[in-house]
């Protein structure tokens, strides 16, 4: 038995030296995977198919900070990384010009206004200076309507956590799960009269699971034999992040449009978006529903309305 254990550590040590003769190529494209364009959620599906507005949206967005001042959670060390991403802003202007094909949002530039004044004062300055009292002056700058504002309002970690293992005879293997969760909001306000015409939260909740195997086995009187392995998966939180934006956004378009804020170009798949969206995303007592007629929504009433001890039919 000492001689076949010898004899693994040999191979494992052989392989060892022919990994580190290799070309550096081969070894690092190993580990090295190309960069992708990130797929697409059920969610963002739903966004980027909604069909085309009456009329395209003006709209504009100056920041959607991290407001949940959280770090990255982390067991064992202090982590100052920031739990969730400091992109928002770019996450949601995305989300934005995703809607519908990017036929329902106008973005017009906040959030780096001031590098975009600076540069058109650059090009109104080079202009005089060349063509002098013949200079063109620069088209003005679109103004938006309604003001998108919100943030990343809060991240719980660590929520929920369990995990199951189980040893026999030095052979043995667990897995643990942890989930937290994320939180978006976002609210539309009108430019004109400062009025918050919409306001939306949304939650995604980001999983972290981990599986682990081991054993230990005595190959000779003196000598014990170790092997562990295990495989950690956790989803991306800036991808949640992005899907919960994702959301706002889809459900900030079916609440104005049931508020006729903003209607779709074809009713009769307007009336159907809305349907789904409240049966979807945004589930309700059936006497709420303001799609049912008004037999029905008396008879809903009375069901749902119902005490317990009231006699059922």
């Amino acid at each position: 038995m000492t001689r076949y254990f010898r004899s693994i550590i040999g191979l494992a040590a052989v392989a060892v030296l022919l990994a580190g003769c290799s070309r550096p190529g081969h070894r690092d494209a190993f580990f090295e995977e190309p960069p992708v364009v990130t797929p697409p959620s059920p969610t963002a599906v739903n966004l980027e198919t909604l069909p085309p507005p009456q009329q395209k949206i003006d709209v504009a967005i100056y920041q959607f900070p991290d407001l949940t001042g959280k770090n990255e959670p982390n067991d064992n060390v202090a982590v100052f990384s920031r739990a969730v991403t400091q992109g928002g802003a770019g996450l949601a202007i995305d989300a934005l010009k995703r809607a519908g094909g990017g036929t329902w949002f106008r973005v017009v530039e906040r959030n780096g206004l001031n590098n975009l004044l600076q540069e058109r004062q650059l090009v109104r300055a080079t202009r005089q200076e060349f063509d002098r009292d013949r200079a063109k002056p620069l088209p003005p700058m679109r103004f938006a309507g309604l003001l998108i504002e919100g943030g990343i309002v809060a991240f719980d970690a660590n929520y929920m956590t369990g995990g199951i293992g189980a040893n026999y005879l030095g052979i043995g293997a667990d897995t643990k799960f942890r989930r937290d969760m994320v939180t978006v909001g976002l609210r539309v306000a009108s430019v004109q009269s400062g009025e918050v015409l919409t306001s939306i939260t949304t939650t995604k909740t980001v999983y972290s699971v981990s599986l682990q195997g081991n054993t230990y086995k005595y190959v000779a009187l003196d000598k014990l034999l170790q092997i562990e392995a295990g495989i950690t998966r956790s989803e991306p939180t800036q991808l949640a992040v992005r899907q919960a934006i994702d959301l706002a956004v889809y459900s900030t378009i079916m609440e104005g449009a049931r508020q006729k804020l903003w209607r779709f170009a074809d009713p009769v798949m307007e009336a159907k978006l809305i349907r789904d969206y409240l049966d979807r995303d945004k589930p309700q007592p059936a006497f709420m529903k303001p799609y049912l007629t008004k037999e029905e929504r008396i008879e809903a009433e009375q069901v749902d309305r119902s005490p317990e001890w009231a006699p059922r039919s």
